[in-house]
């Protein structure tokens, strides 16, 4: 217990200053700054209301919390059992640059099939209507999760931990990506270039306007950095590639 409360405010004040410093970055850049020159790249044409932004922090706050006690829990408590490793050069350079690519593959199968599984009726209503409350994302939305999502979307760390050897400096930077991902999915302006969504490459890349998209209208593009099982399960929606193509034009 002793070691939890030593790492709890470390990891806390880590998971916070990645979503302020994110978040509040690109919205004071998006929604402030550059709000009027990139008006033909935002997704939906209105902009959220205040309340929206000050709930999405608010579960934001709550989410985040959640996930630092159980981050602390897994890198205290459970780290005998875990796969982390100290030294780099127990397994090399390559396998660390690899295990990267792995935590992005687990992490995208894992929330594509719990995202998925929210849909049930009962857990929908009681947990995962909360974010969509959010109908049109902005920054803020990224962490904005009802707290038992906030314990499901953390699940991945344990996931990572327990089965993957890893080293404690890739998991930070897998969640650095995280949350860079996270913000631009929810950030109400598409980035890519045009036709990206058809380009061989690109149209396995999930986008800032699939997942508006998925805000907008509930059902379909359940992916979170790829598009990958959306295509192969048949729930990329017929309508994302006119839709990205307003978006980009």
């Amino acid at each position: 217990m002793d070691q939890f409360l030593e790492i709890f405010p470390r990891i806390a004040t880590r998971i916070n200053l990645r979503y302020f410093i994110m978040a509040g970055t690109t919205f004071v850049l998006f929604y402030v700054v550059l709000k009027n020159l990139l008006a033909h790249r935002k997704i939906q044409v209105r902009f959220p209301a205040i309340s929206d932004y000050q709930r999405d922090i608010f579960y934001s706050l709550l989410s985040m919390t959640i996930f630092a006690s159980v981050a602390a829990f897994i890198f205290s408590v459970g780290k005998p059992y875990t796969q982390l490793y100290a030294n780099i050069f127990d397994y090399g350079w390559s396998y660390y640059l690899l295990s990267l690519v792995v935590m992005l593959f687990m992490h995208d199968t894992y929330f594509y099939w719990t995202h998925r599984w929210m849909y049930h009726p009962l857990l929908y209503r009681y947990v995962h209507l909360v974010h969509h409350k959010s109908t049109n994302p902005s920054p803020w939305t990224a962490y904005a999760f009802h707290p038992l999502e906030a314990l499901i979307e953390i699940g991945i760390v344990a996931l990572i931990a327990f089965l993957l050897p890893a080293h404690k400096t890739a998991i930070v930077l897998f969640f650095l990506m995280q949350i860079i991902y996270n913000v631009y999915g929810h950030l109400g302006y598409e980035l890519f270039p045009k036709h990206w969504s058809t380009h061989p490459v690109g149209k396995w890349i999930n986008t800032s306007v699939s997942h508006n998209q998925h805000h907008q209208f509930v059902t379909g593009n359940y992916g979170l950095y790829f598009t990958i099982w959306d295509r192969l399960m048949g729930t990329l929606r017929e309508d994302y590639d006119t839709h990205y193509q307003k978006a980009t034009t």
